[in-house]
């Protein structure tokens, strides 16, 4: 009896570590959560290897889509040569809490990346600019009451127009949560993610085709959502459609900004 007791333990141990990884924020009231960003880069196994190793994600690979999965977020991959970085476009990197800091960028910095600065948070907490392989800047922010080694925390928007309203536009048309978020007034809450506004000095560009292609929201039942953001008049990029080889319903807009936006239903599944 003591040796079932113990193997079930095992088991039920083994299913709660290896569900910590992919699982997505639980939706909020209209039926939406954070889901991905979706990057183009040279080499998929480079990436592949970097967010394995250092981040600790789950590669899983579905039909063509090569994917990490990490606590409240995905990463997925295109394989092709972006036509810059991730700064200069409106979504200028996208940003982790992570449990130990200090072991992370020996890691990063082991594996022959660059630390472009230390400095003190908007929230008081040690934090660090990472530029990685195919220019892609990342954020680390440190939380030593982390129970995961890295979750998905931040995305973050710096254009030279109206923040408030770009937040805003956030906000209604993804049900989420205007507040602030430290020092950083102007800022969003999606179930899983912080959206965070700042001003460039200078203007910026649209992510698509760049490093950072687009973001992504997961949404519950999308061909409904898809027909109310179309009576609203909102315009798609590509309307909704199924794809089976990949287990996802899509959707594409674009954000006023520029910020190319994949709308999916199925990332959850991942």
């Amino acid at each position: 009896m003591r040796r079932v007791l113990t193997l079930a333990l095992v088991l039920s141990g083994l299913s709660l570590a290896s569900s910590a990884h992919a699982q997505l924020a639980p939706p909020n009231a209209a039926g939406i959560t954070y889901g991905h960003v979706h990057l183009n880069v040279k080499d998929i196994e480079v990436q592949k290897k970097l967010w394995v190793d250092i981040f600790g994600g789950v590669f899983v690979q579905k039909g063509p889509l090569a994917a990490i999965t990490l606590p409240n977020m995905l990463i997925a991959f295109r394989q092709a040569e972006p036509t810059g970085g991730s700064e200069g476009t409106a979504m200028d990197h996208f940003g982790f809490k992570v449990r130990d800091i200090g072991e992370i960028l020996k890691a990063w910095r082991a594996a022959g990346y660059q630390v472009t600065r230390e400095f003190t948070g908007a929230e008081g907490f040690p934090n660090a600019y990472l530029i990685g392989p195919d220019q892609l800047k990342i954020e680390l922010q440190e939380d030593k009451t982390l129970p995961v080694k890295v979750s998905g925390y931040h995305i973050h928007f710096i254009i030279a127009s109206d923040l408030a309203k770009l937040r805003d536009w956030y906000v209604d048309t993804f049900s989420l949560v205007a507040k602030p978020r430290g020092t950083i007034p102007i800022t969003a809450d999606a179930p899983g993610m912080n959206l965070s506004f700042q001003t460039s000095r200078t203007p910026t560009i649209g992510t698509k085709g760049r490093t950072i292609d687009h973001i992504g929201f997961e949404v519950t039942n999308l061909e409904a959502f898809c027909k109310k953001l179309e009576a609203r008049g909102v315009k798609f990029d590509i309307p909704y459609r199924e794809v089976p080889a990949i287990g996802l319903k899509i959707a594409y807009i674009t954000d006023p900004s520029g910020v190319y936006i994949e709308l999916t239903e199925g990332y959850d599944k991942y």
